[in-house]
């Protein structure tokens, strides 16, 4: 098996070596699109052709080119992206139907000889796609409605009783993961971690990993993500969200609950006026980028490299992320 710690190393899939998959992975506007074109051209360069995979649960959606900060055919810098806008919004992509997309993208891109570059913030596409799916049985309906109906005291309690192991790792707000546990050992009569020890479908094992987590520091990633908001109502996301929703579409499926969408759709619905829904917006944009800055920090390997930066200088950031993969 390959033990190269180079990202440009040449492999031999048919020898056994385990192919490279470079993952550059941070919160919302911490630059790691632009860092995954430089990479990618920086591995060019050296005669390595490089392709850009997209882990971002927004940016999968056709309909969310601006509201996601889709890569733009100048932001590409040539270089090929996939899964990026890939699925309708009518059809939820789920992180089970993503990481198959992207085993088979990545297995393609391995087949033509070149490197992919994953690049995204979502935490549960990556670990799913790296650790595998575990294979829970689907919930009763009845069980999730009974579930989700509880105040989150009441359900964290209930878990408590329940699943106390589950309980005792998850913070008592922490509504999602609370319910999802709770409904799982009621609907199965036993507990996740059960499920998640019979976890199948990860390429982590076969693949040789080159993660790189961006962190750069927290006020000043806050006012990327004001900024970044801003630029989207400037760049026509208003027009976006009023083409989705004369779609008509459910209002529960993700593309219809992505940041943006619920803010501006207000402003169509005349329940609040655009400055408004920037507040909102930005809001939400800080809150999803805070959400995600924990769990990168803290939940991915503590091998995984945690770059972590006081300004966004994309040279200095781009200098350290190629030692990080070997390039200089």
């Amino acid at each position: 098996m390959s033990t190269a710690n180079s990202l440009d190393t040449p492999y031999d899939i048919e020898a056994g070596d385990r192919p490279p998959l470079a993952l550059i992975a941070g919160p919302t506007a911490s630059g790691k699109s632009d860092c995954a074109v430089a990479l990618a051209q920086e591995l060019e360069r050296r005669g390595r052709r490089a392709i850009v995979v997209n882990a971002d649960s927004s940016q999968v959606y056709a309909d969310l080119t601006v509201l996601s900060a889709r890569p733009t055919e100048e932001e590409m810098g040539g270089i090929e992206h996939r899964l990026f806008g890939a699925w309708d919004g009518a059809q939820g992509c789920s992180a089970a139907d993503w990481a198959r997309a992207a085993r088979e993208t990545i297995a393609d891109v391995h087949a033509q000889g070149a490197v992919p570059v994953l690049v995204g913030g979502t935490g549960l596409y990556i670990r799913t796609l790296l650790d595998g799916i575990a294979p829970v049985p689907p919930i009763a309906p009845h069980v999730r409605e009974e579930v989700r109906a509880l105040p989150v005291e009441q359900a964290y309690a209930a878990l408590q009783a329940e699943d106390p192991e589950r309980a005792a790792r998850l913070a008592p707000a922490d509504t999602t993961r609370i319910a999802r546990a709770l409904e799982v050992v009621r609907s199965t009569g036993k507990p996740l971690a059960h499920w998640q020890a019979l976890t199948s479908g990860g390429i982590g094992h076969d693949v040789t990993l080159f993660p790189a987590i961006l962190l750069p520091e927290r006020q000043a990633l806050y006012a990327r993500c004001d900024l970044r908001f801003a630029r989207m109502i400037e760049r026509g996301a208003m027009a976006e969200v009023e083409t989705l929703l004369a779609r008509r579409l459910d209002p529960a499926l993700p593309v219809m609950r992505a940041i943006g969408v619920p803010e501006l759709a207000g402003v169509v619905a005349g329940s609040w006026s655009l400055d408004d829904a920037i507040v909102r917006g930005s809001q939400a944009t800080r809150n999803y980028a805070k959400r995600q800055y924990t769990w990168l920090r803290h939940q991915p390997p503590k091998e995984w490299s945690r770059i972590e930066f006081q300004s966004f200088d994309k040279s200095a950031v781009e200098d350290i992320l190629f030692r990080n993969f070997g390039l200089t």
